[in-house]
């Protein structure tokens, strides 16, 4: 494939944007952010080094997310766990290699669970497992709590661009999701990078994670001056030589 922009239609009518290169041995699945895009620098990184390398590269955007269908508002963890399974199962042949970034690396996780039989390893970058109700949660002002209660959605202010909606729903399906405190039933090698001055992801709630994994093959990193993004160029040298390992 050519990694053009095509679409795959879900049974509600919404399609998906994906991108792929195809190549040898275990496809690599990207999977992004909450409010990212697949034409974001690490997957663009992960695109270019597929191509170089002749292995196979599949990345998307989510229900609400980039260039696909759908209202952001209206958006879950269910329903985006539900799309990442959907492009994995018609889109990949053979094994995978899931590399979740943020949300990312909750949504590689929950994949995983579902389909062990498919997932051959991982890479999580600064994986935000249980967010809604471990990390975003308890840091809600009363404002927000009254705004949630009062209207559903609270518009929460952010460091990288405008406030953008944070609904109720989106609170009530994510404890639905919770797989902390463990044990994490994935038995597959994972390689985890963490940045030590993450203001999103603290580096103890990723380690948390890695020590909850059943797998023994777990390598943690820890990148102290490394923020969230962790998209500098020492940053994506590292994202690399992870993926490059785990696909050998």
């Amino acid at each position: 494939m050519d990694d053009a922009i095509r679409y795959l239609t879900r049974p509600d009518g919404a399609r998906l944007a994906w991108r792929a290169i195809k190549g040898a041995g275990p496809t690599v699945v990207w999977l992004g952010g909450f409010r990212s895009e697949m034409a974001a620098t690490k997957a663009d990184a992960l695109a270019a080094w597929a191509k170089a390398a002749g292995h196979g590269f599949l990345r998307f955007d989510y229900f609400g997310h980039g260039v696909s269908d759908g209202d952001f508002r209206a958006g879950t963890i269910s329903r985006w766990r539900d799309d990442a399974l959907a492009l994995l199962d018609e889109l990949v042949e053979g094994p995978a290699v899931l590399c979740g970034s943020s949300m990312g690396g909750w949504l590689a996780c929950l994949a995983a669970i579902a389909r062990p039989e498919r997932v051959k390893a991982m890479v999580l970058i600064a994986p935000a497992a249980d967010f809604t109700e471990k990390l975003m949660g308890p840091e809600l002002s009363d404002e927000a709590r009254a705004a949630l209660a009062a209207d559903g959605v609270w518009m929460r202010p952010s460091a990288y661009g405008d406030p953008y909606p944070i609904t109720q729903a989106l609170f009530d399906d994510g404890a639905r999701w919770s797989i902390l405190p463990g044990p994490v039933p994935i038995e597959v090698p994972v390689r985890v990078l963490q940045g030590g001055a993450d203001p999103d992801v603290p580096w103890t709630h990723a380690l948390e994670l890695a020590n909850e994994l059943k797998s023994p093959d777990v390598v943690f990193t820890l990148i102290k001056d490394g923020d969230h993004r962790l998209s500098r160029p020492q940053d994506i040298a590292r994202l690399i030589a992870a993926v490059e390992e785990l696909v050998a």
